[in-house]
Parts: C-alpha cells; sequence; structure tokens
C-alpha cells in the first residue's frame, strides 16, 4: 500500500509537525532513562558527540540546500544561497558550539543560554519557518535538514536538565542575561563584519541589526532607533521568561531540602 504524499508535507500543527516532535521528544526520554545513574563525563560525552553530529549534519543539509534549484528560485529576491549568510550563528543554532563548550568547561552562563534560548530559538524557528520551509514534503533534503537540525537543538538544549547536567538557580540568572548580551554583542559584531567585507551586505545573525520587518522588534526600534542596542528591551522578556521556568525549579529544590532536613531531624 503506497503512502499518501500529502501526509509527509510539513507545517506547524500539522500531524506530521506533531508526530515528528513526538518522535525526538521520545528521543530524549529513551536517552535520558539510559543514562540514568551512568557518570557525568559518560552523560558530557553522549551530549556533545549529539551536538556534533547535528553540526556535521548542518553542514550537509547547508550543502544540499545550495544544491537546491527549486530553494534558490524561491529565494532569488532576496539573493539566493549564501554561505556567509547560513554560518550556524543563529539564536538556535549557535547553540550546537556553546552546549557543548558549556558541559565540557562546566559554564553555568552558557548552560542557562543553551537550557533558555537553544529550545525557545529553535522552536521559533520551527513554529515560523522561512521561505521554501513551509508547506512542503518532509522527505525533502532542504526539509529534512531544517526540521531534523531545529529538533535536534531543541531536545539537546532540554538534555542538559534531563541528563541531569544542569539545573536552573535563580542565582544563574544575572550571569545569564550577561551571557545574552556578549553573546549578542559578537554576533553583532560578525555581522559588521561580513557587511563591511562585503562577504555578506545583508548579514543579519540574531536580528542585531535590522528587524526584517518583525512586529515586537519594529516596536522595540521605534523605543531605540539604533542597531544592536533595539533589542535591549528583549533582554529584559527574556530575563522574566528565564525567571518563569526557574522559580518552579528553585521551589522544588527547597521542598526537598525541606524534606530531606525533616527526615533527618
Amino acid at each position: 500500500m503506497r503512502s499518501n504524499p500529502d501526509f509527509w508535507i510539513m507545517t506547524p500543527f500539522s500531524t506530521v509537525f506533531f508526530l515528528t516532535f513526538a518522535g525526538f521528544l521520545l528521543l530524549l526520554i529513551a536517552a535520558s532513562l539510559l543514562l540514568r545513574g551512568k557518570s557525568e563525563k559518560t552523560k558530557q560525552t553522549v551530549l556533545v558527540t549529539a551536538c556534533a553530529l547535528t553540526l556535521i549534519g548542518f553542514f550537509f543539509y547547508k550543502y544540499a540546500l545550495s544544491r537546491d534549484e527549486d530553494f534558490n528560485v524561491i529565494t532569488a529576491v532576496m539573493g539566493g544561497f549564501n554561505w556567509w549568510g547560513e554560518l550556524p550563528l543563529q539564536l538556535c543554532n549557535i547553540n550546537m558550539i556553546l552546549i557543548p563548550i558549556a558541559v565540557l568547561k562546566k559554564s553555568r552562563p552558557l548552560m542557562c543560554f543553551g537550557f533558555f534560548l537553544g529550545p525557545l530559538g529553535a522552536l521559533m524557528a520551527l513554529l515560523m519557518p522561512g521561505n521554501g520551509f513551509d508547506g512542503y514534503s518532509l522527505l525533502l533534503p532542504r526539509m529534512l535538514g531544517y526540521y531534523g537540525t531545529h529538533f535536534m537543538i531543541v531536545i539537546e538544549g532540554l538534555a542538559l536538565v534531563t541528563f541531569g547536567l544542569f539545573r536552573p538557580k535563580l542565582k544563574d540568572l544575572p550571569r545569564a542575561a550577561l551571557a545574552v548580551f556578549l553573546i549578542a554583542l559578537g554576533v553583532f559584531l560578525i555581522n559588521m563584519l561580513l557587511r563591511w567585507s562585503g562577504l555578506h551586505p545583508k548579514a543579519n545573525y540574531f536580528f542585531s541589526v535590522e528587524t526584517e520587518g518583525n512586529f515586537l522588534l519594529d516596536m522595540f526600534y521605534s523605543w531605540i532607533p539604533v542597531p544592536f542596542l533595539y533589542l535591549l528591551p528583549s533582554i529584559v522578556i527574556l530575563a522574566v521568561y528565564m525567571l518563569l521556568i526557574t522559580v518552579p525549579f528553585e521551589l522544588a529544590d527547597r521542598s526537598k531540602a525541606k524534606r530531606q532536613e525533616h527526615t533527618a531531624a
């Protein structure tokens, strides 16, 4: 019996979208269960390897994209494919590089970045796909690459907690906010270098130079009409988001500590 080709059409909130997401979440659950009781080094090795394989897959996907005539037609109005515009420097895919550094260096600010912003950025990309990635068959190489990469980034960010390598605490948040600012500043400077050199005249990783029509960023730019600095209000919003996620962990840890004190008494 032949499968229905329409079934594989990938678009946000479609059946195939939720089934694919469920598959990756099951992969995360299975890995977390298998690693329960294993050493921290083993867990680090698994997560770093997963990120490395995702990064390798990311470049294979970008190579396929560069050879995709349909995609180049779709994006011709924006200049088509440009390798300098496809580096892993967006809010989501930069985590393929930062998460391994974070776990190997045991850097809590970077782990905060990976846990809070990795899944958030990847979900934004999954729910608001760009031109050429919405309404096409998941079986196309560019679709497999795009959705596979972003779903992997979601579970790799979550794996920091489910593997037991990181648990967010309120005291982490100031340094986490500073890490977000410094990483965004570094990416902004890379944008400026790419534009100045002519390698990518429209470089806009992290949307730190132009809003590209995003209504929220447009509003921020109306308040602070200066490239990069107009992102400052978004860091405040991210701080609130991180606080809302951290509070349940903090309350659970305090409750556990009280139970342990009561048992010891």
